[in-house]
């Protein structure tokens, strides 16, 4: 037959003394606190989204301006910089210039080529001579530029055509 078992045989509740009795109350004290403040949380949820939003925007606008700023600052370093080497390359461009005119000119006068002055050298003289002509001439004749283009005929005019070759006018 089957026997009751005695209060002495069956395990002893871990959950029936005085600390487990405070561990049940605090459980149950933080529990109602978590609801409370659910609570609290949904009544006033709505008013605190609103002021969080309104602190976001503030934010929002410190760090734009303090983004401009910095952009504005870096913005004008780099137009520095730019304007920097703009100049320098434009010296550089310049240099390298100045030298290229030198060798192309020596070049030039190593193959006997006259250079500009030497032209202009030669014009003016043209015309210190042609004027001298025309006051030794008898009858005034007008000057070369004046002159109508005419064949030349005579042969002291042939002796001078040989002598000085024909000048281009300047454009």
């Amino acid at each position: 037959m089957a026997t009751k078992p005695s209060r002495d045989d069956t395990p002893s509740d871990p959950f029936a003394g005085p600390f487990s009795q405070s561990v049940r109350d605090s459980a149950q004290q933080i529990w109602l606190a978590g609801l409370g403040a659910f609570s609290k949380a949904q009544q006033e949820g709505g008013k605190l989204f609103e002021t969080l939003v309104k602190e976001g925007v503030a934010l929002q606008r410190k760090t734009q301006s303090v983004a401009e700023e910095r952009v504005s600052e870096v913005t004008q370093r780099m137009s520095a910089v730019a304007g920097e080497l703009s100049q320098k390359a434009t010296q550089q461009w310049d240099r390298l210039e100045g030298i290229f005119e030198q060798r192309v000119s020596k070049a030039l006068h190593k193959l006997g080529m006259p250079t500009q002055a030497d032209l202009d050298a030669l014009h003016a003289r043209l015309d210190e001579l042609q004027a001298r002509l025309d006051k030794l001439s008898p009858t005034h004749r007008p000057s070369r530029a004046a002159r109508p283009a005419t064949s030349s005929t005579s042969p002291a005019r042939k002796a001078a055509a040989k002598r000085a070759p024909a000048r281009k006018e300047p454009k």
